[in-house]
């Protein structure tokens, strides 16, 4: 008889990450063989015993689903409005029948790409800290960063009881206009961190590892200048590419492994990071 963690049989079964199904199992929501489990360890043998949440039983997927999806503005990461607002679901974008859930996040005013998987085992690796996953995104702010300001924003800001968020790396776009096009590949910014006083806003592009709450528009907040936009364009070796606000595509099987085989490192204490 080979078992498993339930919470790790949640996460394969596409419920949501190892993370959130513990937290799932925990809140007491869970039944095996009729029995409300709440320890997310509990051994599960899926050949046998009968999983149910909310009195609905959990059955694992045929097979793994990968999506990258352009989250417009206006629409929730969430597969639910938690608020009970009845406001857009950015999971109702894909034309899928098969029961994904959101990696991570973006926020409802944010744009860009979102991951969306049924693989609780990747999104576990894509949204841990521990593994430092790069996300790319694209910031429009007002007005322009001094010099002082870019290095704070590397070296890291001591914000909400005393948690430190920094960006791994910033640095401006060559953009002008209202927008940047939707590539996950800009030019490569200019060295130089000089800018022209007089411009209203600037874009930049920043890289992050971790996946805080708000984590760039608090750092922004507390140098004092205002998010005007938001867009993620990569996710490690996963990009927006050519897709538009709303569109998505199946992600390339041959992507995901390769992103597999290179965080394996990360979790011996190396680094990994899909590129291409």
């Amino acid at each position: 008889m080979t078992t498993e963690r339930l919470s790790k049989f949640l996460a394969h079964s596409g419920i949501a990450s190892r993370r959130k199904c513990e937290k799932i199992v925990t809140s007491g929501r869970v039944k095996v063989n009729g029995l409300t489990i709440t320890d997310p360890a509990h051994p599960v043998d899926r050949t046998r015993d009968m999983v149910a949440i909310d009195n609905t039983a959990v059955r694992p997927p045929a097979a793994s689903c990968y999506v990258a999806l352009y989250k417009p503005p206006g629409y929730l990461s969430d597969l639910a409005d938690a608020q009970g607002k009845d406001r857009a679901l950015a999971r109702q974008l894909i034309r899928l029948q098969a029961p994904l859930f959101p990696v991570g996040r973006l926020d409802y005013t944010s744009e860009g790409l979102m991951i969306f998987t049924n693989d609780g085992a990747f999104a576990n690796l894509v949204t841990h800290p521990r593994y430092e996953v790069e996300k790319e995104y694209h910031l429009k702010l007002s007005g322009a960063l001094t010099e002082e300001e870019l290095k704070a924003a590397v070296m890291g800001l001591s914000l909400d009881k005393g948690q430190v968020y920094r960006f791994k790396t910033i640095a401006p776009l060559n953009y002008r206009g209202s927008a940047p096009p939707p590539s996950a590949r800009p030019p490569e910014p200019p060295h130089s961190t000089h800018f022209n006083k007089a411009e209203r806003n600037t874009w930049y592009r920043v890289i992050v590892t971790e996946g805080r709450y708000h984590h760039l528009r608090k750092v922004a907040d507390a140098l004092s200048h205002k998010v005007m936009r938001l867009r993620r364009v990569r996710i490690d070796g996963i990009t927006l590419g050519d897709l538009r606000p709303g569109e998505w595509r199946h992600i390339e099987p041959e992507k995901i492994r390769r992103f597999f085989s290179q965080q394996a490192p990360s979790r011996t204490g190396g680094a990994g990071r899909v590129t291409g």
